[in-house]
């Protein structure tokens, strides 16, 4: 990339768009909890506060409650899959979508129809007072929404071509909302299999390879769209320097973030400890930037949120200067 680092042979689609100079690379960053269990490192990463066992919302749903306008749309908060994702659980209420078809019924219009009415009539008050008259009529109103943008099968633009993965077809049906224009601001989606314990030499290449396909062909899919739109990668662990007896490598603490599209300035952010013995943090590679401080530039510039002190109680970010502010 820049005579120093370089990219795994399976991120060449990453490559070419860092050739195009629409990608950011942060390294040696992290979670500065020590914990090495999976269960909490994601929510303590997810909620924006490494270590609190005790807040429940996550930070992308606290941006959503300080911004000073209001969306009434039911996909204002997307995350794809059976269940929303803690950065985005909270009082903003957020939708899980395995995929548009499927929460369209397959396009089997006439039982979709039959829930339609069934909820229409249960529920047939002139204002809905309980909670789950509040849900019944989101339901509704999220199915009319969706009926339109699932009436055509979708063609993603300019030939780009989405990993046939739970996570390439949710990229495509995230894409797929944002050109609906019907009220998406947030959206997360996951991709595992990256505990690469036992033979990591194996198992790597295709992870990275659908990694990078997948973001490739949303940034192809997006076209002009995607001056509008930043996509920020995160993970819980890196993986620890040394190589284990099962030829993988067990977790680790520093790794590295990707960022796309709107307003990522090109090229590689590091402030790179080394690889020696006396630079690493317990075997591990050092964390030298918060990955807090990504996201609360993501929030202030991207997302034009500057309340970081509530998105991030108790926390304050170190200026990075790797986004460009949204016009």
């Amino acid at each position: 990339l820049d005579g120093f680092f370089g990219l795994h042979p399976a991120l060449l689609p990453l490559k070419e768009l860092y050739d195009e100079q629409v990608v950011s690379v942060i390294h040696a960053t992290g979670s500065p909890d020590p914990t090495r269990s999976h269960f909490d490192a994601m929510a303590y990463m997810e909620k924006g506060l490494p270590g609190d066992r005790k807040t429940a919302s996550g930070w992308l749903n606290r941006h959503l409650q300080t911004v000073p306008w209001e969306n009434d749309s039911p996909f204002r908060a997307v995350g794809m899959g059976t269940m929303v994702q803690a950065a985005l659980r909270g009082p903003v209420s957020a939708l899980a979508m395995k995929s548009i078809i499927d929460f369209h019924l397959q396009g089997q219009e006439d039982q979709l129809g039959i829930v339609q009415r069934n909820l229409a009539q249960l529920y047939n008050v002139p204002e809905a007072e309980t909670m789950l008259e509040l849900n019944a009529r989101e339901t509704l109103s999220t199915m009319n929404f969706l009926k339109r943008v699932a009436q055509t099968e979708y063609q993603p633009a300019k030939g780009a071509s989405y990993p046939e993965t739970e996570f390439g077809q949710g990229l495509k049906n995230v894409a797929q909302l944002i050109k609906a224009d019907i009220g998406l601001e947030v959206a997360c989606v996951d991709i595992g299999g990256w505990d690469t314990h036992r033979e990591q030499g194996g198992r790597i290449g295709g992870l990275l390879q659908e990694l990078s396909a997948g973001l490739m062909a949303f940034y192809t899919d997006m076209g002009k769209t995607m001056r509008q739109v930043t996509v920020v990668t995160m993970s819980e662990f890196g993986r620890r320097v040394l190589e284990n007896a099962s030829n993988g490598t067990d977790h680790g603490h520093g790794n590295c973030m990707f960022m796309l599209g709107g307003g990522a300035k090109p090229g590689v952010f590091a402030r790179w400890p080394g690889l020696g013995e006396d630079a690493l943090d317990r075997g591990d590679l050092a964390i030298t930037t918060d990955y807090r401080d990504v996201l609360s530039e993501l929030v202030s510039k991207r997302l034009a949120n500057p309340r970081l002190a509530e998105v991030f109680p108790g926390y304050t970010a170190s200026p990075l200067d790797l986004l460009k502010a949204r016009a």
